[in-house]
């Protein structure tokens, strides 16, 4: 694993679509860009961002987020996300970001997100493990 760097960044686009709104995913009523998404899209930025670093047989899982919504965004329109490093703790375990959205018309979400560092057979396994208990 190589050290992982205060301020890279990815970035992801999508195309707002009626499969990607509230309506559709059931978190309102609407037929506006859903915050599932929105959250979907700034975690898979991170998660690029961070897999750069990662040998073989790493990956990183999503711990928390804390982000706000904070404008509509219509159907049609292109949503873009950026996830960039701002900290690693010292284990270089945790990795955080600051996430962001916007549309074409200006922000529309921002807020942290933080991410491990794991080892993906280590997490399935104990993941399956559940359904022996």
């Amino acid at each position: 694993m190589s050290t992982v760097q205060i301020g890279a960044s990815f970035t992801v686009h999508k195309t707002v679509t009626d499969e990607l709104t509230a309506a559709a995913v059931g978190s309102g009523a609407l037929p506006v860009f859903g915050t599932p998404f929105m959250l979907g899209m700034m975690e898979n930025a991170a998660l690029q961002c961070l897999q750069q670093f990662l040998d073989d047989g790493q990956g990183s899982v999503g711990t928390h987020l804390d982000v706000s919504h904070d404008a509509p965004t219509p159907v049609g329109m292109t949503v873009t996300a950026t996830a960039t490093v701002t900290g690693v703790s010292a284990n270089g375990k945790m990795v955080d970001f600051a996430v962001e959205a916007s549309d074409e018309k200006g922000p529309i979400g921002k807020g942290t997100h933080t991410r491990a560092i794991i080892s993906n057979e280590r997490f399935l396994n104990k993941c399956n493990a559940k359904l022996d208990a």
